[in-house]
């Protein structure tokens, strides 16, 4: 679903001999990027006639995507009638599937959760059917008013063209129909998306301003795992079937304090990831015992932000191999930006010095400067991921 980027959109125009949706998810996206916004004003951004943005406006308050919110100040004529999105309404459902916890919530067009439901993840892939379609069932028969779509976000290979989930590493679980089977039990459409990429849509529509405004960028997603989501010009890059972005297991060291989910210890995953920091961490206190098995990443976060030393000595050394695996992205892609995503995100400032070092170090001087940020999407990224797939496709489309 590729971004529109309004600073060009007077070069994108459709004129009324060509295809009139262009100008409808133009306008729509003017209403969502600038709102308040009147009429008029969205006619001298694009160029479009008044009469066309009115026709254009009158649609898409039809299909329930924008409502006028009152008037505006006059400048000297009639005062105009204001628009933006109209929320509040429920029209996307989403899956966030995590190897610790699954999350679905229905949000709203402008992405604010309306509600919203956590159970475990589990290893039995039967099992999670079972909830998972009889959960989001539930859902679907309260809202079976409301226009609703699908989001599902997961830890694997996702063949969207197939609409399948080919394999999730974590659990080892195969060629998983879980969209078809959702769709014959609410009659609702399901878009799914490898967990990575999810962020990535996310992050190009819904993201902060100076991500959004650029073309080519790679999100990391720091978690049980390393994902990454790939953008190119506006677009998510998915590859053959949809395996393009497994950057996690790019060797980056050796002697990793765990495994890679593919066994290896040379991975960056092995090196990088949530478990790698524990590990390190639990490593500082080899006589505590059984109490270690308490620690987990939240927990270690906590006390390398009230200054634990073992606990900043672990991130910091996890943030050098960050940086290495970053660096590696640099070299061989030259992204506008990269943006790291997942809880480590609340410990940014202490370990950014760490991974913009590494980098510098092994990043020619000469090459264009990368941006590198964390995100703010918040410490549920892939949920907002899930939703970004329904959210994204009207956008758009503006229907």
């Amino acid at each position: 679903m590729k971004r529109i980027y309004l600073q060009k959109a007077k070069n994108q125009i459709a004129r009324p001999t060509t295809i009139r949706d262009i100008n409808k998810q133009i306008v729509l996206n003017y209403v969502r990027d600038r709102a308040p916004i009147s009429r008029a004003e969205i006619a001298r951004e694009t160029a479009l006639q008044r009469s066309t943005v009115s026709a254009i406006v009158d649609a898409l308050q039809e299909l329930g995507l924008i409502e006028e919110i009152g008037m505006g100040d006059s400048t000297g004529g009639r005062k105009p009638t204001l628009l933006k999105l109209k929320t509040g309404s429920p029209c996307a459902i989403g899956i966030d599937l995590t190897p610790r916890e699954t999350t679905i919530a229905v949000a709203d067009l402008e992405g604010k959760v309306i509600e919203l439901e956590k159970f475990t993840t589990s290893q039995d892939i039967e099992y999670m059917n079972r909830q998972i379609i009889e959960r989001v069932s539930r859902i679907a028969e309260k809202y079976k008013n409301e226009q609703l779509e699908i989001g599902m976000s997961l830890p694997g290979i996702v063949d969207q063209s197939r609409g399948k989930v080919l394999y999730i590493p974590y659990f080892g679980w195969r060629d998983w129909d879980i969209a078809r089977q959702l769709t014959e039990k609410t009659g609702l459409s399901v878009t799914m998306e490898n967990d990575a990429n999810a962020i990535a849509l996310a992050e190009l529509w819904f993201g902060q301003e100076q991500i959004r405004k650029i073309k080519n960028f790679i999100t990391v997603l720091v978690s049980e795992g390393i994902g990454t989501g790939v953008v190119f010009d506006g677009q998510v890059y998915h590859g053959e079937k949809g395996a393009a972005g497994e950057f996690g297991h790019m060797i980056v060291g050796e002697n990793a304090p765990v495994q890679c989910s593919c066994g290896s210890r040379d991975c960056w995953e092995a090196l990088s990831s949530e478990k790698a920091t524990v590990a390190r961490y639990k490593k500082s206190f080899p006589h505590n015992g059984s109490k270690s098995h308490d620690i987990n990443f939240n927990y270690l976060i906590g006390l390398a932000n009230n200054g634990e030393p073992q606990a900043i000595g672990s991130l910091k050394e996890t943030a050098k191999y960050l940086g290495i695996g970053i660096s590696n992205l640099i070299v061989g892609l030259s992204p506008q930006a990269i943006v790291v995503s997942g809880s480590i995100t609340n410990v940014w400032g202490l370990i950014a010095d760490e991974v913009s070092l590494v980098v510098e170090r092994s990043v020619r001087s000469r090459l264009p400067k990368t941006i590198i940020t964390a995100s703010t999407l918040g410490d549920s990224p892939t949920l907002i991921g899930a939703l970004s797939l329904v959210l994204a496709r009207i956008f758009a489309s503006a229907s």
